[in-house]
């Protein structure tokens, strides 16, 4: 089973944002449309940072809570600003019966790893977030934003498809994101739910990076687990 996820969120960015305008304004009375300039220009400048960096990524892919695929990459920017990606290690080829059971376990394999490939089609809509996407969902007045706890979520609806969802949320103490979050679907908005959960950490020079993300389609009881680590300056 061949998979083939993509770099998410790699270069998303802590947002900067003001704590004495938290302390403030009460929670989901202010507009979101004034700090929608701030996180465009906040991701833009993150990305810069992390270009200087290579690191590990950890791909682990699960169906039915069975591991299906473990692999690791080492990464770094190329001039053109994707992400480079480089295998570790050779992945051990699977043994696949023989006769009708082999004939069913293929079949299997083929339909789990074409719903991976619509969920990586799908969330590439939405990882790295289009700062043109987040514009079009405020002017539509689909941002609201909420506080809680020192975390101000900002979120924004009908982002890419009508009835998702892309969440933001921040520690207003620490001045970083702390999440990013989707909710969306491949056909059907009740059946077909596929969710994107990251969790974020910083380098010691402040670069913030995504931790861990966790892609899942509930109903196909596929989940896609990736971990980034071992974040060192790349060789001028």
């Amino acid at each position: 089973m061949r998979f083939r996820i993509p770099a998410v969120l790699a270069f998303i960015v802590a947002l900067p944002l003001s704590v004495a305008w938290c302390r403030q304004q009460p929670a989901g009375n202010t507009p979101a449309q004034q700090h929608v300039s701030e996180l465009k220009q906040a991701m833009a400048a993150n990305r810069q940072k992390q270009m200087k960096y290579q690191w590990v990524q950890s791909t682990e892919v699960s169906v039915k809570g069975k591991v299906r695929k473990d692999q690791q990459m080492e990464c770094r920017y190329g001039a053109d600003g994707e992400v480079v990606k480089t295998p570790v290690g050779v992945e051990p080829s699977a043994q696949t019966p023989g006769g009708i059971r082999g004939k069913i376990v293929a079949k299997k394999k083929e339909e789990v790893q074409d719903e991976a490939e619509r969920m990586k089609e799908l969330i590439s809509h939405y990882a790295p977030p289009d700062p043109q996407m987040i514009k079009a969902a405020k002017q539509a007045g689909n941002a609201s934003l909420t506080a809680s706890h020192g975390i101000v979520t900002l979120s924004f609806t009908d982002y890419y498809k009508p009835g998702d969802m892309i969440s933001f949320g921040f520690d207003t103490d620490a001045k970083k994101l702390v999440s990013y979050n989707v909710h969306t679907y491949l056909d059907d908005p009740k059946n077909d739910v596929v969710t994107m959960k990251n969790q974020f950490a910083s380098l010691p020079d402040g670069t913030n990076y995504v931790r861990q993300t966790v892609l899942e389609a509930p109903s196909k009881q596929i989940q896609i687990t990736t971990i980034n680590s071992n974040y060192t300056p790349v060789s001028q």
